[in-house]
């Protein structure tokens, strides 16, 4: 007995100095990491397209240039996202006119536009253009999007069509969305 117990000892500590030699120098790897820098955010920008903005709303806003815009349009209940062709008289024409809201995004502002390749929007009547040019809501969802990130198939689970999947999959809370405005 008096002949094992010093045999193990050895053992433990050449167990622990040699579990504790750090001299490969091995970068570690954390296979996802997560972004403590950015945070998905919500706000709304609400306004009116009029030939005077040339059927386009800019907001304001600061973002890394890896993240990532989603747009969505409120419509009555419910958040369609955008690009969006609206068809203006689908049954009243044979040919109905259209329109895209489409947008474009920089790091510094978002604008959010109308394309109108087959007619003039100053040709809608009242009730078209409360529906579709007068005070309009978008919700911009800034989030992260690191480019190594977007190959991962978490991220390709996610519905960006899906204003509700979105909201869920970022945790985001529309308590906290504030309003800015558009120029």
């Amino acid at each position: 007995m008096k002949k094992i117990l010093p045999l193990i000892l050895l053992a433990g500590v050449g167990f622990l100095s040699y579990s504790c030699d750090n001299s490969s120098n091995d970068p570690v790897v954390v296979p996802n990491p997560v972004d403590h820098d950015t945070f998905p955010i919500m706000m709304d920008a609400p306004g009116s397209f009029t030939a005077a903005n040339n059927y386009a709303l800019t907001a304001d806003i600061n973002i890394e240039t890896t993240d990532v815009v989603l747009v969505y349009r409120r419509a009555g209940n419910a958040w369609q996202q955008i690009p969006k062709t609206v068809y203006v008289d689908p049954a009243t024409s044979p040919s109905p006119r259209r329109f895209e809201y489409n947008f474009v995004f920089s790091n510094k502002e978002v604008q959010v536009r109308i394309e109108n390749q087959n007619f003039i929007l100053s040709t809608l009547n009242t009730d078209q253009a409360n529906d579709f040019l007068n005070n309009q809501t978008f919700r911009i969802v800034l989030v992260p999007a690191d480019p190594q990130k977007n190959k991962s198939a978490k991220i390709a689970n996610v519905d960006l069509s899906d204003y509700n999947a979105v909201v869920n999959y970022y945790n985001l809370d529309a308590s906290k969305i504030k309003t800015i405005s558009t120029h």
